[in-house]
């Protein structure tokens, strides 16, 4: 449907930063959940539900392998932002290759008109992933921690690839992983890369290669973060394995080791990168020309780099642990 909202402006992104130069990430907003049972208000019925997402960004990433992985791409509609985000957002535009475009639901020009149908207060920052409800003309969530358990359990019934993501029986595991991978790895790099003082850069840093050293020594031993089989958690830490080298390590200043100086963890994500749902949905041109070219001031140039030269293709020996 046609919107007359306006496009987001400066003025509507607050600041993302502590008193002491942390960076500290705004809460989601919207929180409902979609159930398959339809308990919540919301049922997983396909064909009702459409997930706005940027290939660049990690927290959508997610989603996207979920909803590849299951198949879940008839009953649940996509389309993909423009990579470059200015002051007023996420826009949807035409691109050369295809890779993005008009949105196909509400024909909005920028995502944030979609915030603002569903709360005309609202003024936060306008983030990617999130759900639209076609039937309440509304989004459902833009939660990025439950958007991809979202979508594994409560469309597993029309799941054309039936994958437990979640098992009862890892579920402990599953959530206590997830939880130190978000708090130092994914949300650590951020951490890192936006901070404004040096002792919160080095916290940071710091925290996030403790992390990264203490995964490194739990995969060489076992071939997933939990149990015997992909789950969520692993969902949950690839996408930021996948944007390590070609961003964090140089834009946002992450650069004690590189992934593929990891040989587990390394081997790890490539492991993943062959899997459906993973490398398929792995795009570095979004990627690298939406941090480098949007954060400008991290990167005033908004030059983004060539490289780096790094073969995902090349084998793995994981098939050994099992």
């Amino acid at each position: 449907m046609a919107t007359t909202l306006a496009a987001p402006t400066a003025a509507q992104v607050p600041a993302e930063t502590g008193g002491n130069g942390a960076f500290v990430r705004q809460p989601n907003a919207f929180r409902e959940t979609i159930t398959a049972d339809g308990a919540s208000g919301f049922p997983a019925e396909p064909g009702r539900y459409h997930l706005y997402v940027s290939l660049a960004c990690p927290w959508a990433h997610r989603a996207m392998i979920v909803r590849a992985m299951l198949g879940l791409e008839d009953a649940i509609s996509l389309s993909v932002v423009d990579p470059i985000r200015d002051e007023r957002g996420w826009a949807f535009r035409e691109s050369p290759d295809g890779s993005y475009g008009p949105d196909p639901v509400n024909g909005f020009a920028f995502l944030g008109e979609a915030y603002l149908a569903t709360d005309p207060t609202f003024e936060g920052r306008f983030t990617v992933p999130c759900v639209w409800d076609r039937q309440t003309g509304r989004l459902v969530t833009n939660d990025f921690h439950t958007i991809p358990r979202q979508l594994a359990t409560a469309f597993a019934a029309v799941a054309k690839n039936p994958v437990d993501l979640y098992p009862e029986a890892l579920r402990a595991e599953i959530d206590a992983t997830s939880a130190f991978v978000y708090e130092h790895v994914n949300n650590g790099v951020y951490k890192a890369g936006f901070a404004t003082t040096q002792a919160a850069y080095e916290e940071a840093f710091d925290a996030l290669f403790g992390a990264l050293d203490e995964l490194e020594g739990r995969l060489a031993g076992r071939r997933f973060l939990a149990g015997d089989r992909v789950t969520e958690a692993d969902v949950n830490l690839f996408p930021t394995l996948a944007r390590f080298d070609a961003v964090y390590h140089g834009h946002f200043k992450c650069n004690l080791r590189r992934l593929v100086d990891y040989p587990n963890l390394w081997a790890y994500a490539r492991d993943l990168y062959a899997r459906p749902g993973f490398g398929e949905t792995v795009n570095l041109d979004h990627i690298k020309r939406h941090y480098y070219g949007t954060h400008g001031q991290l990167n005033p140039s908004r030059i983004v780099p060539k490289g780096p030269a790094v073969d995902w293709l090349a084998p793995h020996d994981r098939d050994r642990l099992g």
